[in-house]
C-alpha cells in the first residue's frame, strides 16, 4: 500500500501544473485554442498546404496573424515547415504526428458543433427550449 502511495506521489510530481502560469503545457494549450490556432490545425488535417493556400482556406485571417500562429505551432512541434529553395521560396506546412493527435479531437468538436447548428444559426436545443409567439400565447390562455 505504501509503495502505491509513493508511486502516485512520484507520478504526480512528474505531471505539469497546468493551472500555473509558468507551465509549458499551458503555452501549447493557449496556442492550440487561440482564435486562429484551431483553424490552422483543422485546415491542415486533410492536406499539407502552402502559406497562401492556408491563408485562403481560413477566411478572415491576416498574413501577419497566420505567420505568428504558424510560428507558435511550429515551435510547439504541432506543425512542420518545409522551405523549397526556389525563387521565390515555396513554403509548405503540415501537421506533425503530435499535431495530428491534437487536431483529431478539434475536428471532431467542430463536426459536432456544426451538426447541432440549424441552417438559421440556432442550435437544436434553442429551437426546442425557446417558445415561439404561439406557444407564449397558449401559455397565457392556461393561466
Amino acid at each position: 500500500m505504501r509503495e502505491s502511495a509513493q508511486l502516485t506521489q512520484a507520478e504526480a510530481s512528474n505531471r505539469y501544473e497546468v493551472f500555473h502560469t509558468d507551465c509549458p503545457a499551458r503555452d501549447v494549450v493557449d496556442h492550440v485554442s487561440s482564435k486562429w490556432g484551431i483553424w490552422v490545425l483543422i485546415s491542415l488535417r486533410s492536406n499539407d498546404l502552402r502559406f497562401y493556400e492556408l491563408r485562403d482556406s481560413i477566411q478572415g485571417i491576416s498574413e501577419k496573424m497566420l505567420a505568428q500562429t504558424l510560428r507558435a505551432l511550429v515551435q510547439d512541434d504541432l506543425v512542420w515547415r518545409k522551405v523549397e529553395p526556389t525563387t521565390p521560396p515555396q513554403v509548405t506546412y503540415g501537421l506533425t504526428e503530435f499535431g495530428q493527435d491534437i487536431g483529431e479531437p478539434l475536428t471532431d468538436l467542430f463536426d459536432r458543433i456544426t451538426q447541432q447548428l440549424a441552417p438559421s444559426g440556432t442550435s437544436a436545443t434553442e429551437r426546442l427550449t425557446v417558445p415561439g409567439p404561439q406557444q407564449l400565447h397558449h401559455l397565457d390562455d392556461e393561466h
